[in-house]
C-alpha cells in the first residue's frame, strides 16, 4: 500500500464535515478525517461566506428553492452542549496534532466543533478499536484537537454514528470491542469535566 501525496484518493473510513473557516478571509471548509495514515484534516473545499447553494435531491431543479448559508449570525443549533465543548476543551492541553491513522469513526459538527468518537485506529498491534473522544477546535487559527481517552470499554465503537438531536450527541450502532460483535445499543455522550 502506497499513500497517495493528495490523500483523497487514498482514504477509506474517513469522514468529512463542512465547518466556518476562521482568520481574515471566513467563509466554510470541507474537512476530511481519518481513514489514511496522516494525522492532518485534509482541506477537500473552500468557499467563501454565501457561496455554498444546497440543494434537495430527488425533487425537480424548479422546485429546488434552498437558499444559500447566510452571512447574519444564527442561532446555536446545540448552544448547551456547544458550552460544554468549550468548557471541556478550556481543561486540556490542544495540540496541532490530530490522532493519526484513524478509520470508521464517527463525526458530528457542533458550531465551531468536529466532535469525533471511537473508530479503529492503524497505529496499534493490538486493541485497535477505540473509544476515544476527539474535539477539533475551529475558534481560533491555527484550529486545535483535543483528546479526551474514555475509560468505559463498552463505549468502544466502530463502523457507528454519533447524531446530533435535541442538544445532545448519540451513539448508535457499530460494532464493539471485538470489532465484529454488533452494538444495538444507543447511548448519550455525557460530556463532563
Amino acid at each position: 500500500y502506497k499513500e497517495e501525496g493528495y490523500h483523497t484518493v487514498s482514504r477509506s473510513g474517513h469522514c468529512a464535515a463542512l465547518l466556518q473557516s476562521p482568520g481574515p478571509h471566513p467563509g466554510h471548509q470541507l474537512l476530511l478525517f481519518g481513514g489514511c495514515d496522516s494525522a492532518e484534516p485534509e482541506v477537500a473545499g473552500h468557499w467563501s461566506h454565501g457561496k455554498i447553494k444546497g440543494a434537495k435531491i430527488g425533487m425537480p431543479k424548479s422546485l429546488q428553492t434552498v437558499p444559500s448559508l447566510s452571512t447574519k449570525e444564527e442561532p446555536p443549533v446545540a448552544p448547551r452542549l456547544m458550552e460544554q465543548l468549550a468548557r471541556l476543551v478550556s481543561s486540556g492541553q490542544g495540540s496541532r496534532q490530530g490522532p493519526r491513522g484513524l478509520r470508521h469513526h464517527s463525526c458530528s459538527v457542533v458550531g465551531p466543533f468536529a466532535v469525533l468518537f471511537g473508530g479503529e485506529t492503524l497505529t496499534r498491534a493490538r486493541d485497535t478499536i477505540c473509544n476515544d473522544l476527539y474535539i477539533y477546535d475551529t475558534r481560533k487559527s491555527p484550529s486545535l484537537w483535543f483528546h479526551f481517552p474514555c475509560a468505559d470499554h463498552g463505549l468502544k465503537r466502530v463502523g457507528h454514528r454519533t447524531c446530533l438531536w435535541n442538544d445532545q450527541l448519540y451513539l448508535v450502532g457499530g460494532f464493539g470491542e471485538d470489532g465484529r460483535t454488533a452494538s444495538p445499543q444507543v447511548c448519550i455522550l455525557d460530556l463532563f469535566i
